[in-house]
């Protein structure tokens, strides 16, 4: 289970998480939704050490992580896809898997691995030689879940995946997560398409100007009131 337990981040005079708590069971998804500017990637960010916290804890199946450099947590399992993907443009899309697996000892592991990021996303394979540069949106998105895949996450945490996207890539994407988590691979996400990341979370968290104001499960919040108006368009019905 990832825990964080009153998660504080400054930067300079800014507050931009004010002791957040959210917990991650093991094998469940787990979204995170809220406005622009509302500090939801800053908490990913802290929790895998890009972002030094000003106060609180993480931990990660009973080890603290708060403190640990980022390789270090990537390491014990723990990985970011973040928001704009961050593929390396002058590297082939082979070679940017290859680098997700950098920490990676074991060939035979590494091969079926590969395998299995092409079995997900086949448009991949048929793109193996292809400058990562040289894909579309969508195909850098593939890339970035495939890269992460590669390090063989135990959480597999998610910044937007589906910013800027067309709606048949965006479910193609969501359908991926699933599998992903089918296959047993924890999953954080954060996405400011809240119906489709509400409709596939186990759990989920309203985090609002650096406060965790809601939560619940998926299915609760689709049908919250405050929820229904703020993140899914829909206004209240008439009397």
């Amino acid at each position: 289970m990832l825990k964080v337990e009153q998660l504080s981040v400054h930067y300079g005079g800014i507050h931009a998480l004010q002791g957040i708590g959210l917990e991650v069971p093991d094998g469940a998804i787990v979204s995170l939704i809220g406005a622009n500017g509302a500090g939801k990637s800053t908490a990913l960010r802290s929790i895998v050490g890009l972002v030094k916290p000003s106060g609180g804890s993480i931990s990660w199946n009973g080890e603290r992580l708060t403190g640990l450099a980022t390789k270090d947590i990537v390491s014990r399992g723990v990985c970011l896809v973040p928001e704009g993907r961050h593929v390396f443009p002058n590297l082939t899309v082979d070679e940017n898997l290859t680098l997700g697996a950098y920490s990676r000892r074991d060939r035979a592991g590494i091969a079926a691995d590969r395998e299995k990021v092409f079995g997900f996303f086949p448009r991949l394979e048929e793109r193996a030689k292809q400058k990562a540069g040289t894909l579309s949106g969508g195909e850098q998105q593939m890339l970035a879940v495939g890269r992460a895949l590669m390090t063989r996450p135990k959480i597999l945490m998610m910044d937007e995946p589906s910013l800027g996207l067309a709606p048949l890539v965006v479910k193609m994407i969501f359908g991926i997560v699933r599998a992903i988590n089918q296959e047993g691979v924890t999953v954080l996400l954060i996405e400011q398409n809240a119906r489709a990341a509400l409709e596939i979370a186990d759990h989920a968290y309203v985090l609002e100007t650096g406060r965790i104001t809601l939560q619940g499960s998926g299915k609760e919040l689709l049908a919250h009131d405050g929820v229904r108006r703020a993140y899914l368009g829909e206004a209240d019905p008439v009397a």
